[in-house]
């Protein structure tokens, strides 16, 4: 899901989310420092300013006044400039010295110098209120409201020492004023409070929402459904890996939208697409895919209209793409392995007879020498033969999951077992000039049950010969070494390629392209391979028929890692 492996599902095209979500903005915390930094900042400049104008004009004499500005204005440049957003401490230390302590003294000294017939500047003292209020906590802005009351306090007691001032009213103001401090303290703490907590679950829903939406796109990429995200105009804005492969196009590696109109084998998703917008916003239907190099696509389309609460006019179509065939297979896999066992129980009561019946027709054979009738007894040995074969099978698959006894795994060596069974295949077959073998694994021994390596060999030789043409080497079966210390078998024909839709469901049980077969051969061989610890697969390759490169199709198998080391016959 980074972005450099794999691009979002839902990219940038749709504007929603834009691609990835955006980064993190500003800090709160740090705005609102700068902030009253910068308040800071500014009120000394209009202090200082204000201290020189009145000095300019004559209406003040005192240069005390002008050079505590000074002094205050250089102190917030310095906390603005080099100082660093972190909250301030309960305990008043040296930060909250060289902040709030400045500005509660610096007001306090103005307003004692200026005494009572000049500017009163009590209202400032509400900044560093403020100040620790939001920057600190609820007792450092109680205590800096209570240091600022005291101070004004003071003030008024001594100027009521003179005897042409009156100190009651000052007192009482200055009580008042303080009250107020205490006020703009609580309720500053609480609103800071409240942004913080509001802040804490604006981040957290961010980062729930960023979870949902991976979680999301991982759920839609791995659906087996194909997911389309289109809009009014027929316009491709978003696919999933399921939809790439079912419209046979790399939809999730376009670097821009495309219409679904343009393509003449999605003209009927484009239809679709129109009925939805236009008519009832849910439709389904089955759409026959005709795509170029993949051959017809069965599929069942689903659509859903998405649009915005506040925008109706935003809306797309969401289109659920399902593969017909492997829908089919599905369903037909899960009905067919509920009849599993009682395929086993049958399988076992038809062995019986069908030995009898085998028994009876030899002895009949011996018999009758009317070549009519022992024409009849070999079309009887013949389907006798096939009957057996698919009762071993359906057989098979009941002792496949059945768990070890704890003994060590058998072993083989590799080339003398190929090597014996495609013998006595060849000759039950009647091919022994058209299957040619490469033996090549030496002296390997693998850890495969001889029966079991003979099952899955015989099982790929018989599906071969299905397809395979009747020049000599048209089947051909490969042993070696592989990387690792793995040694392999390959199974090759010249066959046709198989269709996408077939080689998809190559080893799943009772699947198969023929109708009489019963298409457990090759399940079998993937469940002995699975339990053995080696793997299977099939690939289209070219190999050397008669002097020249033939494509065909090859099913190879790699052992487990196993010592090459010689076996002692008994």
């Amino acid at each position: 899901m980074s972005g450099s492996a794999q691009q979002p599902w839902l990219d940038l095209r749709l504007g929603l989310y834009g691609g990835a979500m955006p980064a993190d903005g500003p800090d709160e915390f740090a705005r609102l420092w700068r902030g009253f930094m910068t308040a800071r900042v500014t009120l000394g400049l209009v202090l200082l300013a204000l201290q020189t104008t009145l000095y300019a004009l004559g209406q003040a004499t005192d240069l005390l006044l002008i050079l505590v500005c000074g002094a205050y204005l250089a102190a917030t440049l310095v906390t603005r400039m080099a100082g660093t957003a972190r909250r301030l401490s309960a305990t008043m230390g040296t930060r909250g010295l060289s902040i709030i302590g400045v500005d509660v003294v610096t007001f306090a000294l103005l307003q004692y110098v200026q005494g009572q017939s000049g500017i009163n500047y009590s209202p400032l003292l509400a900044l560093p209120v403020l100040l620790s209020a939001v920057l600190g906590s609820l007792p450092l802005a109680l205590g800096t409201a209570a240091g600022a009351t005291l101070l004004l306090l003071g003030q008024a007691s001594l100027s009521g020492l003179r005897p042409d001032v009156d100190a009651a009213p000052l007192v009482a103001q200055s009580a008042l004023t303080g009250a107020g401090y205490f006020v703009i303290a609580i309720l500053a703490s609480q609103i800071s409070a409240r942004l913080a907590t509001e802040e804490q679950r604006s981040l957290r829903s961010q980062m729930l929402a960023r979870v949902q939406r991976k979680v999301n796109s991982l759920v839609i990429e791995s659906m087996t459904d194909g997911v389309l995200v289109v809009d009014a105009q027929d316009m491709v804005l978003a696919a999933n890996p399921a939809a790439s492969k079912l419209l046979g196009r790399d939809l999730m590696q376009a670097q821009e939208p495309f219409s679904l109109s343009r393509e003449p084998a999605w003209q009927q998703l484009a239809q679709l697409n129109q009925r939805s917008f236009s008519g009832k916003p849910s439709q389904g239907d089955s759409i026959l895919l005709a795509l170029p190099g993949i051959g017809p696509q069965y599929t069942h389309v689903r659509t859903r209209i998405a649009a915005s609460d506040d925008d109706a006019q935003e809306r797309l179509c969401v289109m659920f793409v399902q593969d017909q065939r492997e829908a089919e297979a599905r369903m037909r896999t899960e009905k067919l392995v509920s009849m599993g066992r009682m395929s086993a129980a049958v399988a076992h009561e038809i062995r019986n007879p069908l030995a009898a019946i085998v028994q009876a027709n030899a002895l009949l054979d011996e018999e009758v020498a009317d070549p009519r009738l022992k024409s009849l007894i070999r079309m009887v040995h013949q389907n006798a033969n096939r009957l057996e074969r698919i009762v071993d099978e359906v057989l098979n698959i009941s002792r496949l999951h059945r768990g070890s006894d704890g003994s060590s795994p058998s072993r083989t060596r590799l080339d003398d077992t190929v090597a014996q069974v495609c013998m006595d295949w060849s000759q039950h077959a009647g091919r022994n000039d058209s299957v040619a073998t490469d033996l090549r694994a030496g002296a390997a021994v693998v850890a495969f049950d001889p029966e079991h390596l003979r099952r899955v060999l015989v099982n790929l030789l018989d599906n071969a010969q299905r397809y395979a043409g009747a020049l000599a080497g048209s089947i051909q079966v490969f042993t070696g070494d592989g990387p690792g210390g793995r040694a392999t078998m390959a199974v090759w024909s010249d066959g046709p390629p198989l269709e996408p839709s077939v080689e998809r469901h190559l080893f799943e049980p009772f699947f198969s392209s023929e109708s009489r077969s019963t298409g457990l051969g090759l399940y079998i061989c993937r469940e002995l391979c699975d339990g053995h610890g080696a793997t299977i697969a099939f690939a289209r390759t070219r190999r050397t028929v008669a002097g020249s490169l033939v494509d065909g199709n090859e099913f190879r198998v790699r052992f487990a890692p196993s010592r090459s080391d010689k076996m002692h016959s008994e």
